[in-house]
């Protein structure tokens, strides 16, 4: 059975700048970042349907540091989905921005193919975390 993270977040931005932040490399590098360390996941991510792209950091006992991607979807500056391959989990995640009005966004979050509620769980944790970060990055 696979299993569906669905979050959103509120961000008092532009949806052009939020967008940004999303599907800039440089800048995605910079609210990305490893859980345990703080460092940031370089990466060579571009928002080109089909591009291959990973997020890479310092390996841990536990895991090789390399997440692997494929973009999917590019729809500008409204919807970006792609592959997020770690491990033997390969999920889906999915960028929705909705321009609220009054200088507000909706992003909304849906990661797909979690494979179990530990996993889910973490998803949850990492992106909370990640997104928090992300506000920080367009303030």
């Amino acid at each position: 059975m696979s299993l569906t993270l669905s979050l959103d977040f509120q961000y008092t931005t532009s949806i052009e700048k939020l967008w940004s932040a999303l599907t800039d490399s440089s800048k995605l590098a910079k609210w990305v970042a490893n859980i345990q360390t703080g460092e940031a996941m370089e990466n060579d991510f571009k928002p080109v349907v089909g591009h291959r792209f990973q997020f890479r950091t310092q390996p841990s006992e536990y895991w090789d540091g390399i997440i692997d991607g494929e973009v999917l979807i590019v729809d500008a500056p409204n919807r970006v989905s792609y592959t997020w391959a770690s491990g033997a989990e390969t999920h889906t995640i999915t960028w929705t921005l909705q321009d609220l009005g009054d200088g507000k966004v909706n992003l909304h979050l849906e990661q797909t193919g979690i494979s179990n509620a530990q996993a889910l769980g973490g998803a949850k944790y990492g992106w909370s975390k990640w997104c928090g970060e992300l506000e920080k990055a367009l303030a």
